[in-house]
């Protein structure tokens, strides 16, 4: 098993602006935090570049599904639009993932670098990016929220219309 880097007594108890120190025990649950981050900004890729070609394979599979209805006329430019909105849904949903898995592994790196160096700059650039990856998310999942709101209540508004 992997352990993080032994300190002298004497670096311990670094003072901070508030007298907070990272002593063995932060040391410790930092250095696994930045391991478990750095495997799930790795598997976040790995997912990003997994959306990503779902986004194309179901392109080209809906390309091909318009190739079979060309005698049909007009269904072959709603094949085409779609193969289009799908490319860019799911590619645009691979970018928005890159982002945060970016950040997390620049943490997870900034991280086990500072607690090896004992650099203070290294690790405020380790909490930046983790500062960063929890800010970006937040708001992703604001907008997402927003859009569910949009979504229901258009779909009630469409109900209720629909019914008059």
């Amino acid at each position: 098993m992997e352990q993080y880097p032994e300190q002298s007594p004497d670096q311990n108890q670094e003072p901070t602006l508030f007298g907070f120190g990272i002593d063995q025990s932060s040391r410790s649950h930092l250095w696994e935090a930045a391991k478990w981050a750095k495997f799930l900004a790795i598997i976040g890729f790995i997912m990003c570049g997994i959306i990503a070609l779902i986004g194309i394979f179901a392109g080209s599979f809906l390309s091909s599904m318009s190739s079979r209805y060309d005698d049909y006329g007009d269904s072959a430019s709603v094949f085409a639009g779609m193969r289009v909105f799908m490319i860019l849904l799911y590619v645009g949903i691979a970018v928005i993932y890159f982002f945060p898995c970016l950040f997390l592994l620049r943490f997870a790196n900034h991280m086990k670098n500072a607690l090896s160096t004992d650099d203070q700059v290294t690790l405020n650039s380790s909490f930046q990016n983790l500062k960063i990856t929890f800010r970006y998310v937040g708001i992703v999942t604001i907008i997402m929220i927003s859009l569910y709101i949009l979504i229901i209540l258009f779909a009630l508004l469409t109900a209720m219309a629909s019914g008059m």
